[in-house]
């Protein structure tokens, strides 16, 4: 064999991974689950996840291995918390990609959202995905959360992969008016953080503090959520 031949199986490791590399990432199908929690608006779902997918690593929302797990860990994730929510305005703080505020948007026609998103760049993706999409309930701002100056205070606020408990209470519990609601997504280690967050609680006046887990048996993942009601 001439030197210059090298078998496929002695290709070096380096050379291999360079391949894996350049290799493109398949976005993940859509789990069956998205139709029965989107329903009517499982269009409008599939069109923010195209854009997210095709879009979303080049603006820095998402990294490049979220591709795979994109509809079952981030989109479906977000929507299983649709049902918590109650007609009114609810705010999102720290909305980035719009992972929970715009897919909440749009399984929850019904509600009205405001974004709250610091950044412009991701500010400009929201306003971008609110007029392609055609969403009629969202209103993005451009603020940290505790230098927003809402017309009205909100009957709730979400919140995904901020912060930890004790710090997003001082930035959402001002937001929100007496008996308003955090619906604030958490993982794993969402009962500990309650354990820690007891002055915070107490000198913001919640109550009815609980972790609620979602999508047993629906999602591959569950999702946790604090609940607490401010005073």
């Amino acid at each position: 064999m001439p030197e210059s031949a090298v078998p496929a199986s002695n290709v070096p490791e380096s050379a291999e991974a360079a391949l894996d590399i350049a290799a493109p990432v398949a976005l993940e199908i859509e789990p069956a689950a998205a139709v029965d929690l989107f329903g009517p608006q499982i269009d409008v779902i599939r069109a923010f996840t195209s854009n997210l997918a095709d879009q979303g690593e080049i603006l820095g929302l998402i990294g490049p291995l979220e591709l795979p797990r994109l509809w079952s860990r981030h989109i479906l994730n977000c929507a299983i918390v649709a049902p918590l929510l109650r007609p009114g305005l609810v705010g999102d703080v720290g909305s980035g990609a719009g992972l929970p505020g715009l897919v909440l948007a749009i399984v929850r026609p019904d509600v009205e959202f405001v974004l709250i998103e610091p950044m412009e760049r991701r500010v400009a993706w929201l306003n971008d995905q609110v007029a392609a999409l055609q969403l009629a309930n969202v209103t993005v701002v451009r603020a940290r959360a505790e230098e927003a100056r809402l017309a009205n205070p909100l009957d709730q606020v979400t919140a995904r992969a901020v912060s930890s408990f004790s710090k997003l209470i001082p930035l959402t519990a001002p937001l929100l008016r007496t008996g308003g609601e955090l619906i604030l997504m958490k993982g794993e280690g969402a009962q500990r953080e309650v354990m820690a967050a007891a002055k915070p609680i107490k000198k913001y006046r919640l109550r009815d503090v609980e972790v609620i887990t979602l999508g047993a048996g629906v999602l591959p993942e569950v999702t946790r959520v604090i609940r607490a009601t401010v005073e």
